[in-house]
């Protein structure tokens, strides 16, 4: 019998390492991939004592951040690699992660942006024709823990019964109250400007699908020659690929700017439009952006995303707060308040503008999120400018909203026109 066992779990042993080589070729030698009686103990503490127990499926971790949940069904290579998240530990609602890997097209960032990623059961065969890799050779490769066997439908109604809150995870240390101690010494999402961990260093031109360096940096910098396309600045604070992806379909010349870039270097390029992305961290924080923001109102067209949308809503008077658990799934419904169409969006954001807060008679508040009420997106009466709080670009998540991208383009064209409010009207 003894001997019988042996065997059998050899032959696991067997089909673990198969699928590791079908999916990736030979990668496994550079990675060994665990299986699961390898994986290890892991405990996961939040600040306010509550503790989970789960295995870390990429080896030994520790990690320290703000714990979230997304409700997305699919998509966690966009997640994990979404900016947004920066100082972040993501819990998937999802049971089942993994199964169709990791593929070299699906990524929103040059890496892997979250703390640590919490999975109920980790998939450890991918299946899937465009798979390179399964997720934990991904995980283990950016050194981020995968932890899996946590009860993430426990941990998401607490999140949304008592808010996100700071967590440390190990699986070195399995000391709840050591863990709940370094928890509360984790610096707290609100006044935490993570922006200037994830813009570029230096402007970037976007082309081909790629960012490019730009030799010489800005001293001799010209557009590049192609009748018919836009000029847009894009202000970096942490955009994702597919906003650029999108951008450049609608026949955009993109140039990234690091957050800190100021308005007269904007105006020295005369941009035909100003763009304003997504990015982590609190809003209030960054008030280098919100500075530059304002002195670009009037200008030229702005589009605001997300971070965008919220530093758009400070620099005209208004204030920001941080949301007791926040917006993170591909399903969220938001209506057009002109309109009454409703549109299912993806979202990823834990701070909003305060809609009270916007005295000027000129704002107008153009859509509510249709879960809590909390405003979506804001149009200018006068001046070519509008931003939403949610993501047009999805990715993942559905495109109701992509229209946004030629609303964009079509202030462009006009370039001091008055700002379009609806979709039939482009």
């Amino acid at each position: 019998m003894e001997g019988e066992g042996v065997k059998r779990i050899q032959c696991l042993k067997m089909k673990i390492i198969w699928s590791f080589q079908r999916t990736t070729g030979n990668e496994q030698r550079t990675i060994p991939m665990l299986a699961r009686w390898e994986y290890k103990k892991a405990l996961l503490a939040l600040e306010d004592g509550t503790v989970y127990r789960g295995r870390s499926f990429t080896g030994d971790c520790e990690a320290v951040g703000e714990v979230v949940f997304n409700t997305s069904m699919s998509g966690y290579q966009e997640i994990l690699t979404d900016p947004s998240y920066c100082g972040q530990m993501v819990a998937m609602t999802y049971p089942l992660i993994g199964s169709y890997g990791i593929n070299d097209e699906d990524v929103e960032s040059e890496r892997v942006q979250v703390r640590a990623f919490l999975v109920k059961e980790y998939q450890d065969g991918p299946s899937n024709w465009r798979s390179r890799k399964p997720l934990v050779q991904y995980l283990r490769e950016a050194n981020v823990p995968g932890i899996e066997g946590v009860d993430t439908r426990a941990l998401t109604r607490h999140i949304r019964e008592k808010g996100a809150m700071r967590a440390a995870l190990s699986t070195l240390d399995l000391n709840p109250g050591s863990l709940v101690a370094r928890a509360k010494k984790c610096p707290p999402m609100e006044g935490s400007d993570l922006v200037r961990e994830v813009t570029c260093k230096e402007p970037e031109m976007w082309r081909e699908g790629k960012r490019r360096p730009i030799k010489g940096g800005l001293l001799n910098f010209e557009w590049p020659d192609e009748a018919g396309k836009f000029r847009v600045v894009a202000m970096d604070y942490g955009i994702k690929y597919n906003i650029l992806r999108c951008l450049d379909k609608k026949g955009c010349n993109i140039l990234l700017l690091p957050a800190e870039t100021d308005s007269r270097t904007i105006e020295k390029l005369d941009p035909h439009g100003l763009f304003l992305s997504n990015g982590p961290g609190d809003p209030a924080a960054v008030e280098y952006a919100v500075k530059t923001i304002r002195d670009q109102f009037g200008r030229r067209p702005v589009f605001g995303i997300c971070l965008g949308h919220q530093l758009v809503g400070l620099a005209l008077g208004g204030r920001t707060f941080k949301l007791k658990f926040g917006h993170r799934g591909a399903n969220q419904p938001v209506k057009d308040l002109k309109t009454g169409k409703v549109e299912i969006t993806s979202q990823n954001h834990g701070f909003c503008v305060d809609m009270d807060s916007l005295k000027d008679p000129d704002i107008v508040l153009s859509h509510v999120n249709l879960n809590d009420g909390t405003l979506e997106g804001i149009v200018h009466k006068k001046i070519p400018l509008f931003s939403v709080q949610y993501h047009p670009e999805a990715s993942p998540g559905p495109h109701d909203a992509t229209y946004l991208f030629d609303r964009f383009v079509e202030m462009m064209r006009g370039r001091h026109s008055r700002p379009l409010l609806n979709r039939e009207t482009i």
